[in-house]
């Protein structure tokens, strides 16, 4: 059966309108899809199937990135939308550095955000567009990465809330956290391969903490990843998430959509309250 658990739209920094993304999976037979908007649920109202977010929370000691995933949230709780500003102010207090970073180099960048949100992607596809760069992906190499060369480097760091307030949040609003993409929470990893002891016994103290999943099947994932992600999730008891990461024509070689198995995906779906056939 097919699933995506991980799926961008027009509300953040996709490319395609969540009314048309939700068409789609329905005329493609999809058992179940996901909206997960970064940092806000403003498609949800025209989305057709699960609600849910994407949050940069705090990585933890010795680790780089952590994107969590809050499925079949309720986007009117009321706590969730506090939380959220606060982190769309601190969103937006990271792109004032950032565009007086690219005024300091000469380039009067004027990205349109998406509704509240305005993330790299868009600053990436405005130097495209405006022939600075070629591509989205060169934009990020040159300009909008911590690894970007000094002379050119426009990034700024942002706040990150906590894992636990992150987890609290999301269990309040009536959702289900998932590590987003685990592959990406140590930048070396990605380099020379996966510690997955390590991971699982990290793994295991998020679980402690509120942790409820792990997005196991990932369109980047390695075969092995694929293997051992869905193995250690099995063994902490955590729920398999599966996911692409889909942001349309900004990432345009990744397509919508994960083959999944039955026995693979029915635990999430049931936590989802989704009817299992």
């Amino acid at each position: 059966m097919i699933v995506d658990f991980h799926v961008h739209s027009t509300a953040s920094d996709g490319t395609r309108d969540p009314r048309d993304l939700a068409a789609e999976a329905e005329l493609r037979g999809f058992r179940a899809i996901a909206l997960t908007d970064h940092d806000n649920c403003d498609g949800i109202a025209d989305f057709t199937g699960v609600p849910g977010i994407e949050l940069s929370i705090e990585p933890g000691s010795g680790f780089d990135r952590f994107h969590l995933l809050g499925l079949g949230i309720d986007p009117e709780n009321a706590r969730l939308k506090e939380f959220l500003r606060s982190i769309l102010d601190g969103r937006n207090r990271r792109n004032e550095r950032i565009f007086a970073n690219f005024h300091r180099l000469g380039i009067d960048i004027r990205p349109e955000p998406h509704g509240e949100v305005l993330a790299r992607p868009h600053f990436a596809r405005w130097l495209m567009e405006h022939r600075y760069v070629s591509s989205i992906a060169e934009a990020f190499g040159k300009y909008l990465t911590p690894d970007a060369p000094d002379a050119t480097r426009c990034y700024e760091e942002r706040y990150h809330p906590s894992q636990e307030e992150a987890f609290s949040v999301i269990h309040g609003a009536g959702g289900i956290c998932v590590m987003a993409h685990p592959r990406y929470w140590k930048n070396e990893w990605k380099r020379v391969g996966c510690d997955f002891a390590a991971a699982e016994r990290s793994f295991a103290e998020l679980k402690e903490k509120g942790l409820d999943g792990l997005e196991a099947l990932y369109q980047a994932n390695l075969p092995e990843e694929d293997v051992r992600f869905t193995m250690i999730a099995e063994r902490l008891k955590l729920l398999k998430s599966a996911g692409s990461d889909y942001h349309g024509a900004n990432k345009p070689t990744i397509p919508l959509g994960m083959e999944v198995t039955e026995k693979f995906i029915s635990p999430l779906l049931e936590q989802l309250r989704l009817n299992v056939v």
